[in-house]
């Protein structure tokens, strides 16, 4: 499974971080891919509407961008924030830690 995580918007945004980040699980180990796997899974990733509808008045909110390739099949979500359903808001929140972890290795691999 290879999936696609961008972050947009926001009331502190910072391009630095709304770079697209690449998940592949052949990357994690087997734990974490089967916990990437499980939560792609339980949001029904591949069943959510391509766009969700931002809340009235919002403005600075902050949005995600999640594509999934798996199987043979791939699937595009923008999501913007609250996210309402909470399966869908875990998979949020592994993603951008994940987002996190790899870029502050790569940032530290670009400092040596």
């Amino acid at each position: 499974m290879r999936v696609q995580f961008k972050t947009d918007g926001g009331f502190a945004y910072l391009p630095g971080l709304s770079k697209p980040v690449t998940i592949d699980t052949d990357g994690l180990t087997p734990e974490e891919a089967g916990k990437l796997e499980r939560l792609v899974e339980a949001a029904g990733f591949f069943e959510l509407p391509a766009t969700s509808d931002p809340p009235r008045g919002g403005a600075d909110l902050r949005t995600y961008t999640i594509s999934v390739t798996s199987s043979g099949r791939g699937h595009t979500v923008r999501i913007v924030e609250p996210v309402e359903n909470p399966q869908l808001q875990a998979l949020v929140d592994y993603l951008s830690e994940k987002a996190r972890e790899l870029r502050a290795g790569s940032r530290s691999r670009g400092s040596s």
